[in-house]
């Protein structure tokens, strides 16, 4: 059995790490190579933490895509091999003519949960604009999708198995930059990262909408450090390189803004 209560201690995402350390257990038992439901990046970044400090097993993360922001996890004793293939994913089309009513992710996501499955079951939705979305799901889930999900706001939607191969995923783009500021605070770097005022990145912060290191953060005064990421949904990432103080007691900081 694993040190479960001393792994627990202030860990944030208690439920999720909790099934986590069961299947871990299981895993132990078995021999077996068992897989988590999807984990959103803020789990995921938790569970690796703390997987790192636990020699008896091992996980490996895959989300159907190398870029998938939601991924499940392989979980096998550290003796036993683990590849990608090992993590069951499926991936669904759902093709529609969205030409004159537009969806959006948020509206893809509703209608998938609407078919009454929870969100842990489905990864990553790719959106298609007026062609319709994609989706990353668990594999059992394909035949009910199939089904069950046919229409989204008011477009009737065809639901099938789609080869990953054919998933239609945009490679980011990078744009590396220098901003000089006078201090490290998040509104002022990450101001200057995602191009826009001040103003509106304090609105983005204070409404929740930016996290750093996957976790919400509503203080504009919030303090960066080298290899932090900021992330805004829509809108990119930003990766804090090196920081050097300059002669006049500014700081110099290296951007990375994936787009």
């Amino acid at each position: 059995m694993l040190p479960r209560e001393d792994v627990l201690k202030g860990v944030e995402n208690r439920e999720t790490v909790t099934r986590l350390l069961d299947l871990a257990d299981q895993a132990l038992r078995t021999w077996e190579v068992l897989c988590s439901d999807f984990l959103s990046p803020p789990e995921l970044a938790e569970a690796q933490r703390i997987f790192a400090r636990l020699t008896e097993v091992q996980i490996l993360p895959w989300g159907g895509y190398p870029q998938a922001e939601r991924q499940r996890l392989a979980i096998a004793r550290t003796d036993l091999p683990l590849e990608p293939d090992q993590v069951a994913i499926a991936a669904i089309s759902i093709s529609g003519n969205f030409l004159f009513d537009p969806a959006t992710h948020r509206d893809f996501l509703g209608s998938l949960l609407g078919t009454g499955i929870v969100r842990e079951k489905v990864g990553d939705l790719i959106v298609l604009g007026e062609r319709g979305a994609q989706a990353l799901v668990v594999p059992e889930l394909v035949d009910f999708l199939a089904m069950m999900l046919v229409q989204v706001r008011s477009v009737p939607v065809k639901t099938q198995l789609l080869p990953l191969e054919e998933l239609k995923i945009r490679e980011p783009k990078k744009k590396e930059m220098t901003t000089v500021e006078a201090s490290l605070r998040l509104d002022a770097i990450a101001s200057a990262g995602f191009g826009m005022s001040r103003s509106k990145m304090v609105d983005l912060i204070s409404a929740g909408d930016v996290r750093v290191n996957w976790k919400d953060i509503t203080q504009s005064s919030y303090s960066l450090k080298a290899g932090d990421l900021v992330a805004i949904r829509g809108k990119g990432r930003l990766e804090i390189g090196d920081i050097a103080v300059t002669k006049k007691e500014r700081f110099r900081v290296q951007l990375t803004r994936l787009i």
